[in-house]
């Protein structure tokens, strides 16, 4: 393993420790589940099912909730080491063309609503994207905060990534491809490329990627702006990364299960 590799592995370990050591802090001792507050408040469901169902998804909430923010800081710590430099919740300030902010907001109006007795029309970045630079105005202050900003220091270049669930709901896409849409329609240009990114693929493959929601606004499958699972990673870090994040993860688990089983 390379001195970087062994960094990278070295840092994605003190994320997780921590974040998990701050799960269990909360879930022993300081909001612990209490059996008979859980029967008080929910008899009926307390007389039907057994504490240990509940107490798991007690657990679970408060696992599930702070684990959202530790996607953006293990994105940082992995750009941080494979390209240089990576800002969380980094406020981007630039101008657009007028003519370019309306267009933005035609296509992602076509994509919500579809002309009356037609069909709705499928997302092509590389066609709406082309659409929307094809033209010029008064340039308008714009301002966008991105969750990840990465900058490769070795080569000059600055990305941004809305790094979101693996299952993120329409909304929430929207306003994501907003932001990189205006993010590319700069001038001059704030960043050489912005994505939409999901840290993991539930179905395994790209191609397979089945989830509905974002897909009425990025074709998931295919759309240069989309990056999931291992190629976001390896991106970021450099190639063999995703699988060092996994490697970690798994060698963390270990300990980690037992302790909750146990405790």
């Amino acid at each position: 393993m390379s001195r970087k590799s062994k960094e990278i592995s070295e840092a994605i370990k003190q994320v997780i420790q921590t974040m998990m050591d701050r799960v269990m802090n909360k879930v022993l001792y300081d909001d612990p589940f209490i059996s008979e507050n859980h029967r008080a408040g929910k008899p009926l469901y307390a007389a039907l099912v057994p504490d240990e169902i509940f107490k798991g998804s007690h657990f679970e909430r408060r696992f599930v909730t702070p684990f959202g923010g530790v996607w953006e800081k293990l994105a940082q710590v992995a750009a941080i080491k494979g390209l240089g430099k990576c800002e969380l919740g980094k406020t981007i300030i630039g101008t657009i063309p007028q003519e370019r902010l309306r267009r933005i907001q035609e296509v992602l109006n076509k994509l919500e609503h579809p002309e009356k007795d037609k069909k709705r029309i499928k997302p092509n970045w590389d066609e709406e994207l082309k659409y929307i630079l094809d033209c010029n105005g008064e340039l308008i202050p714009v301002t966008v905060v991105c969750d990840v900003f990465a900058e490769d220091l070795t080569n000059n270049k600055k990305y941004s990534f809305e790094i979101k669930s693996p299952l993120p709901n329409s909304d929430i896409t929207k306003v994501s491809k907003e932001k990189i849409l205006k993010l590319h329609a700069m001038v001059p240009l704030q960043v050489n490329s912005a994505y939409f990114v999901l840290p993991y693929n539930p179905y395994n493959k790209k191609t397979d990627y089945k989830w509905s929601f974002p897909f009425r606004w990025f074709n998931m499958t295919e759309d240069k702006a989309v990056l999931i699972g291992d190629e976001f990673w390896d991106f970021i870090g450099g190639k063999g990364t995703y699988q060092l994040f996994i490697s970690e993860i798994n060698k963390l688990g270990k300990d980690y299960r037992e302790r909750i089983y146990k405790e």
